[in-house]
């Protein structure tokens, strides 16, 4: 009787889906990311009937394989019809997936001359001998697989595919991901989960999610992925290791991904059994040619290794007074004979930089390191270059080695891990920012040279270049963390294939594959994805000054003074009288000098410099008037009030989709915006505070240092907490907070409402750290209205910025004199800490 139920209650489910057009959506977990391949309506549907109802694949491969399965499950899942594999053409409508040659020996007259080169594809409808085919074809079976996804593409956002004739190119020959992961499991600013290649020392067991993230590279046209962290472990190079390395090799060979590892240069010393790792010594040489061949002998289609090296504590060629040409030529020429290639860092710099120095400038390093090396690189190295002189920050000027280096192959690298931009935890769509790093232009010869081109290698005519991409996927179900970070993924992929598509366009494709054509769901969820990176720049680091966190410790969190007397040299020289790097030539660093001219001269004068990058290139007065006829000093006050005002706008852009997203994936993202929403204020108050201290100057405003119907902890009646000074103080509110230290196990901090009877909401400040799980419950009078479990995953220990959270509780009555308690008890080294209470009119 139970089945029938149950079976009743799922048809009863079915037709009121019907009743509510269909609005609310399944449950969803993100692990198909862009790939849904959810069922078109009937409509869409329809536009489709055409379509060939047989595929043969021309030819036998794994590569061929993913193509033909990948566009029979595309085809079942959105239009609810299986094709059927054919073995051989003939008059029936069918899809060819094959190669240029293969296509020509099968039957030369269905193909017209088309330029193809690489990993290039070409879609086209075509009419012969009475039949009707779509062709998919490439000079390679990995284009051919790139244009299947295209396709599938195309179908799932309901373009037309009946008239198709398309060509689509990619614009570098090399699009590779990197993936920070350490060989027990964790990833070095990793925010999703544990490493999908390796546990406990070795090769995970079940590779199925490494064969899964392969596959969304692959529908993205990333042609190479390195698994393991730039800060290498040199086991991964052991005899006994390659193995493991080729079990990887072999679930991402079917979709046309090939392995890459980093390495540690001092690899032939420590697990080779040399006296040396010097670059310049002949066994070397000699331990380096061994261990490749070894390397192909098993990976037959390896694509290369990554290098790091003299940089944060990574040993390097600078041990034996060799220079990065040096190291990276004696691996390239053990690569070279297999056509593989080094990806070497220009991440070179000295972290422990005389701060007192004012010509000391950490910026200048890259250039500095390699431009005097141009032209000395193999044809099979590519210098890394991150895309800022520093390392990720929300905003900086585009890297002065792209057009420093004519004879030498460049990429650049890009992070969609949100390292210093949110870490996932907060929204920021970054296609945007390297949108305008993208198309910079460097000036380095007469016509454009924008970045784009340069990295692709068409301005100096290079043979090698590309992009690379710091990602950083765990074993979260949604791969990052946070269900919308994953456009960052989708967008790096579309940009270094085409680096001509805009943000905006990327961000409705990304949508539309990921949820759906509802045009209110595309248009809110594009919105909110293309203001989240100005939103997160204007409350963390206006003007250039950089993202403002703590550098020294996790890189989340508001942390201003981090920067300052230390030799990591991401230094804002804010002091009593002003704040910015002074590098102009004339009275600065010199760092300006390592541009072409025309930049040199943008960037020189402080008149000409744009307003967002001022403190990046000069050291001003907080008086300082800038060109939008602000002070710098209100500037960063009204930036960071705005910032904070725009970024709980995102919540009520969220909430409207309610019913229009599947409930799994709403309520996710609903509960990262609110986080984001509180946490931003506590970005906004930190600054804010910190810039009121040092400079002296008030918000014209009056905002900084008030704040109405707040209530500090401290100032709240206690039971059992204790104030408590919270270094940085300006990460708590009032510099303090109140703690329920050992051997306590429950406090409490009360006050009396004496605001007008009404609605309100309340604002619990609390502090959530990763070392226990504090319990929290907010009573009126003895009536509990919430309560919840300290129990997130912050990148913190201790009460400050980075554990900082806001609890909302929404629709109270209140009434004069209505006592209201929060209890806490703590757990483990988590002691239940708040910081205060805010009691504000509801809104609705």
């Amino acid at each position: 009787m139970r089945r029938f139920q149950v079976l009743e209650l799922a048809v009863s489910g079915a037709l009121l889906l019907v009743a509510l057009g269909g609005k609310c959506a399944r449950a969803e977990t993100g692990a198909d990311a862009w790939l849904r391949y959810a069922p078109l309506d009937k409509a869409a549907a329809q536009n489709y009937a055409r379509l060939p109802g047989k595929v043969v694949a021309l030819g036998d491969s794994p590569v061929l394989d993913s193509a033909r399965g990948e566009l029979i499950r595309g085809v079942r899942g959105m239009l609810g019809r299986t094709l059927r594999e054919g073995k051989s053409l003939s008059r029936e409508r069918t899809i060819i997936l094959g190669t240029v040659s293969a296509l020509k020996t099968e039957e030369p007259a269905l193909l017209e001359h088309v330029d193809l080169q690489g990993d290039g594809f070409f879609l086209a409808a075509a009419h012969w001998n009475g039949a009707e085919y779509l062709i998919i074809t490439s000079t390679s079976e990995r284009g051919v697989l790139y244009g299947v996804f295209a396709l599938l593409s195309k179908i799932a956002r309901g373009e037309s595919v009946s008239a198709l004739h398309e060509t689509q190119q990619p614009e570098a020959p090399i699009r590779w991901v990197d993936q920070w992961d350490n060989l027990d499991g964790r990833i070095e600013r990793g925010y999703a989960g544990p490493s999908i290649f390796f546990e406990n020392g070795n090769v995970r067991a079940d590779l199925t999610r490494a064969g899964e993230y392969a596959r969304l590279l692959a529908s993205i046209g990333i042609n190479g992925c390195a698994i393991n962290n730039v800060n290498a472990n040199p086991r991964v190079l052991e005899d006994s290791f390659l193995p493991q390395l080729a079990r990887v090799a072999d679930v991402f060979r079917p979709w046309g991904v090939q392995l890459a590892i980093s390495v540690d240069l001092s690899s032939p010393k420590v697990i080779g059994g040399l006296d040396t790792f010097d670059p310049a010594d002949p066994q070397v040489g000699e331990w380096w040619n061994k261990k490749v061949d070894e390397i192909y002998r098993l990976i037959p289609d390896f694509a290369g290794v990554v290098v790091k090296a003299d940089s944060e504590g990574r040993l390097g060629p600078a041990t034996y007074g060799r220079t990065p040409a040096d190291a990276a030529n004696v691996i390239a020429r053990a690569l070279a004979p297999h056509r593989g290639i080094v990806f070497y860092r220009a991440f070179v710099y000295n972290h422990h930089l005389d701060w007192t120095n004012l010509k000391n400038d950490r910026a200048r390093a890259a250039y500095d390191n390699f431009h005097s090396l141009d032209g000395k690189f193999d044809d099979n190295v590519i210098i890394q270059i991150k895309y800022g002189p520093i390392d990720f920050q929300v905003r900086e000027p585009v890297s002065p080695l792209f057009s420093g280096l004519e004879k030498t192959n460049e990429a650049i690298e890009l992070q969609v891990t949100q390292e210093y931009t949110g870490q996932q935890r907060h929204l920021c769509f970054l296609p945007t920012m390297w949108k305008q790093v993208l198309d910079f232009d460097m000036h380095a010869a007469a016509l454009p040279t924008p970045v784009k081109n340069i990295v692709a290698g068409q301005t100096f005519h290079r043979p090698a270049g590309g992009f690379v991409a710091v990602v950083n996927v765990g074993m979260d179900a949604n791969w990052l963390g946070h269900p919308l970070a994953m456009a960052n993924l989708y967008g790096y992929g579309r940009l270094a294939w085409n680096s001509n598509l805009d943000s905006k366009a990327i961000a409705e494709e990304w949508t539309r594959l990921s949820f759906g054509n509802d045009p209110a769901v595309v248009q809110t969820i594009s919105a909110v994805l293309l203001a989240s990176w100005p939103i997160y720049e204007s409350y963390t680091g206006p003007l250039g000054a950089g993202t403002l966190t703590d550098i020294l410790g996790s890189h989340f969190g508001p942390g201003v003074e981090s920067s300052e007397r230390n030799g990591w040299g991401q230094w804002h020289r804010a002091d009593h009288e002003g704040i910015g790097m002074d590098r102009a030539v004339a009275t600065g660093t010199g760092y300006v000098e390592q541009y072409r001219p025309p930049v040199r001269k943008l960037y020189e004068s402080l008149n000409s410099t744009p307003d967002e990058l001022l403190l990046f290139f000069h050291h001003v007065p907080y008086t300082h008037v800038l060109h939008s006829g602000k002070t710098v000093i209100q500037h960063i006050y009204d930036s960071h009030y705005e910032g904070a005002e725009r970024a709980a706008s995102l919540v009520a852009q969220w909430k409207s989709l309610k019913e229009r997203v599947d409930q799994d994936r709403y309520e996710e993202v609903l509960r990262r915006l609110e986080y984001q929403a509180g946490h931003a204020i506590v970005w906004r108050d930190a600054v804010c505070n910190w810039f009121l201290q040092i400079s002296g100057i008030a918000d014209q405003r009056g905002r900084v240092g008030h704040y109405p119907g707040r209530l500090e902890a401290e100032a709240m009646e206690l039971q059992g907490y204790l104030p408590l000074d919270v270094v940085p103080r300006e990460t708590a509110s009032g510099g303090k907070a109140v703690e329920c230290a050992p051997p306590l196990q429950k406090c409490s901090a009360a006050f009396r409402f004496d605001g007008a009877a009404g609605w309100y909401e309340i604002d619990v400040e609390y502090f959530d750290q990763n070392n226990g799980k504090s319990k929290f419950r907010v009573l009126v009078g003895e009536q509990v209205v919430d309560e919840w479990l300290a129990d997130d995953h912050l990148p913190a220990t201790k009460p400050g910025g980075d554990s900082s959270t806001r609890r909302r509780i929404l629709g109270l009555a209140l009434r004069p004199g209505d006592n209201i308690r929060i209890e806490g008890l703590p757990d483990g080294e988590e002691h239940a800490a708040l910081d205060y209470v805010e009691v504000h009119p509801s809104q609705k």
